[in-house]
């Protein structure tokens, strides 16, 4: 049977992140992928010029279309926007027994923010308690929390810890604003906490590594695997993404990771 995700996001007309990042991350690990756009972005690698929402009662229609029909295997949010389109993805949600991966997306790579201020509160009440998989980089995780972000691993995990408490069955504290060498993701779930580090890599090109780091978790899961495996492979997968990023050369910002660098370095290989 083809594995399926659902991804519920926001559109990002450049093509680095959102709906677009997370269909090809899927397709990429092999998965198919169905969607729900919660948000229209005019939007490209260097800046998001405008933000349209999409009305909650059609992101409803969105989901319970594809849930009524496609099977799916796992579900991704990302983007809502707003407290009422997190409300919307929440009630067609509640009673379903897919694995959800959820990443609290709230300001673009330029800086530029995606989520309204009134939102949090949604996030927190309607949507943590269902997520399998919380995946916030460590500003995220601390408006989450309302505090200051994680300073060291020992911030991270106790951050990661709180965050459980509020729903989420396992969080990943991702490490990518954090400095040193290293970029280090850590998984706090039921059976403790695990790390998972890569050498840093110097690029201006990561636009959308959190979609898809999401995404690939969520592929992960459709096709069988626990979470502590769907994240070490998502972790290893998306460091060659960024790794081949620079190969791309798409605009003059932050510019997209390469979701298609095994795929593509595969055919060039059979070219020659």
């Amino acid at each position: 049977m083809t594995r399926t995700v659902l991804t519920i996001a926001g559109s990002d007309s450049g093509g680095g992140a959102g709906i677009q990042a997370d269909l090809k991350t899927v397709s990429a690990l092999g998965c198919y992928g169905a969607s729900v756009v919660t948000a229209v972005t005019a939007q490209n690698t260097c800046t998001v010029s405008a933000v349209h929402l999409v009305p909650p009662d059609l992101i409803r229609a969105q989901v319970d279309a594809v849930l009524q029909d496609i099977t799916v295997h796992a579900i991704k949010i990302g983007m809502v926007g707003s407290a009422a389109a997190a409300a919307a993805v929440a009630a067609s949600l509640r009673d379903c027994p897919i694995p959800i991966v959820l990443d609290p997306v709230m300001v673009a790579k330029s800086g530029d923010l995606l989520l309204e201020d009134d939102a949090i509160g949604a996030l927190l009440r309607d949507l943590l308690p269902l997520a399998h998989v919380l995946t916030p980089n460590l500003p995220e995780a601390a408006k989450l929390l309302d505090t200051a972000p994680a300073r060291d691993d020992a911030e991270a995990v106790s951050q990661a810890a709180r965050l459980r408490a509020l729903g989420p069955r396992h969080v990943l504290m991702k490490g990518g604003h954090a400095g040193g060498a290293q970029c280090t993701d850590i998984l706090a779930g039921p059976r403790g906490t695990m790390r998972f580090s890569s050498p840093r890599i110097r690029t201006r090109n990561t636009h959308g590594t959190g979609c898809t780091l999401s995404s690939a978790i969520a592929a992960g899961l459709a096709q069988g695997l626990e979470v502590s495996e769907a994240v070490g492979r998502a972790h290893g997968w998306l460091h060659g993404a960024i790794l081949a990023a620079d190969d791309l050369a798409v605009g003059r910002g932050h510019g997209p990771v390469h979701h298609f660098h095994a795929l593509w370095s595969r055919r060039a290989g059979a070219a020659a």
